[in-house]
């Protein structure tokens, strides 16, 4: 053939499309599986067993040259030589960034009784999630029926919504969301001094629960879920709302959690401004006794209670 010889032509088809990889573009090359990879331009490209498949194509083959004939639109010639070393092949052009989607929340639901019972069924009081709904900031979607919990700015905007399945374990963030303004459930007072954090919007809801079945008054504490265990969310709280000087670390009692009371603290602490208002800090995780976040324990309280009644004598 012009160009190249029968030497050079065998010398390329040596090249499985992996090794290749491996030696000339490795940052194209990413594991999606114990023995499977794919290339960062083309995900769809799957490279295993010394075969390669462009699924999305519906092309395939074994070697690097079908590969820079096939996929990288190379001439046979240019291929081989390439693969022999007599010339670079073309860059690969790297696909554009996708524009992140603009935040927007679900559309409600107009009859949000699957939210209802299902948190009710997790023990929250009813009580709290007429506040809440009130304020905005927890109502059912009207496509699949999910928990939406709402965080807003301190103008009163939407910027966050992170949704919960009613009937399974699904939860996701919704697009575009602020993660430093995170769900809240605020004191009656604005001025209030007390701030509770919690991993989870349920987690956060079940201390006010707590507060209320005790027969305190749950309105004299905000009360803020993290989404997590980042202190970015208790940071932004803590800007938004000077007056809070005694801040409850309600996180889970497990490793990540207890690890997390130490960098949420190691936070306040790092930083100036807080580390001279905020004056008392507490970890204050769940009873280990009654699982490991305050969702179990309220519903091991609940069950409890219900229990100590059913045993009373009627009167």
């Amino acid at each position: 053939m012009p160009g190249v010889t029968k030497e050079q032509i065998a010398k390329a088809k040596e090249w499985d499309l992996l090794s290749y990889l491996q030696t000339y573009e490795p940052h194209e090359l990413k594991r999606c599986g114990p023995h499977e990879y794919c290339t960062r331009t083309h995900d769809s490209l799957k490279i295993s067993h010394g075969k390669w498949c462009w699924n999305s194509r519906g092309i395939g083959g074994r070697t690097a040259l079908d590969y820079l004939i096939k996929v990288r639109g190379m001439d046979f010639v240019g291929a081989v030589e390439a693969l022999c070393g007599y010339r670079a092949p073309p860059p690969q052009e790297q696909p554009k960034p996708k524009p992140p989607k603009p935040f927007q929340l679900p559309e409600a639901s107009r009859f949000p009784s699957v939210m209802l019972s299902y948190l009710q069924g997790r023990g929250i009081h009813p009580e709290l999630l007429q506040a809440c709904m009130q304020a905005g900031t927890l109502y059912e979607s009207r496509k699949y029926q999910n928990c939406v919990f709402v965080g807003r700015d301190p103008t009163g905007r939407a910027r966050f919504a992170c949704l919960r399945g009613t009937r399974d374990n699904f939860r996701i963030d919704a697009e575009g969301s602020d993660k430093r303004y995170n769900f809240s459930l605020l004191a009656a007072d604005p001025e209030c001094s007390r701030l509770a954090v919690a991993e989870s919007p349920i987690d956060a809801l079940s201390l006010a629960s707590l507060v209320k079945l005790s027969g305190g008054e749950w309105r004299d504490s905000h009360y803020l879920s993290l989404g997590g265990t980042a202190p970015r969310a208790m940071i932004q709280f803590l800007h938004d709302h000077p007056h809070v000087t005694q801040v409850s670390l309600c996180l889970d009692n497990d490793k990540a959690g207890i690890m997390g009371m130490e960098r949420l603290e190691n936070a306040i602490q790092d930083n100036p401004e807080l580390s001279q208002r905020v004056k008392l800090i507490y970890r204050n995780p769940p009873p280990a006794e009654h699982g490991k976040d305050y969702n179990e324990f309220l519903c091991a309280h609940t069950k409890a209670v219900r229990e100590q009644r059913q045993r009373e004598p009627a009167r």
